[in-house]
């Protein structure tokens, strides 16, 4: 499956995870029902994936943790906050090059229409 037939997946998953919710609530609500539905879909979802910085040759665990991970493909940042800033944006770039995959999405589910909230990320390899 390839990262744009996950992406359509995952948004559809998001809408319908809002649809049902509203804006609101904790970010752990959306992890937890957006990990729901992306599985009811067939996908293989991880969450809180542990993710390692490996800096100059040496592995360091130092507790990043990715909200989910589709199909060992695509990483989802959940947010609830009133807006999307620069640093959310720089964060998911860093886990897509640390992680090394390809594709991210930053969503942000405390907005009146969840695709307002969506930003899909690419990684430049």
């Amino acid at each position: 499956m390839t990262e744009n037939e996950i992406s359509e997946k995952i948004i559809g998953c998001a809408i319908e995870v809002h649809k049902s919710l509203g804006p609101g609530l904790l970010e752990s609500a959306y992890e937890e029902c957006l990990f729901f539905e992306l599985q009811k879909t067939g996908l293989f979802v991880e969450k809180q994936k542990a993710l390692p910085l490996i800096y100059k040759d040496v592995k360091l665990e130092v507790g990043y943790r990715l909200d989910l991970i589709v199909e060992k493909k695509v990483i989802i940042e959940i947010k609830s906050i009133e807006a999307l800033n620069d640093i959310h944006i720089a964060q998911v770039l860093t886990y897509l090059k640390l992680s090394g995959c390809k594709l991210g999405f930053l969503m942000n589910f405390n907005v009146l229409k969840v695709v307002d909230g969506i930003k899909r990320l690419v990684n430049n390899l």
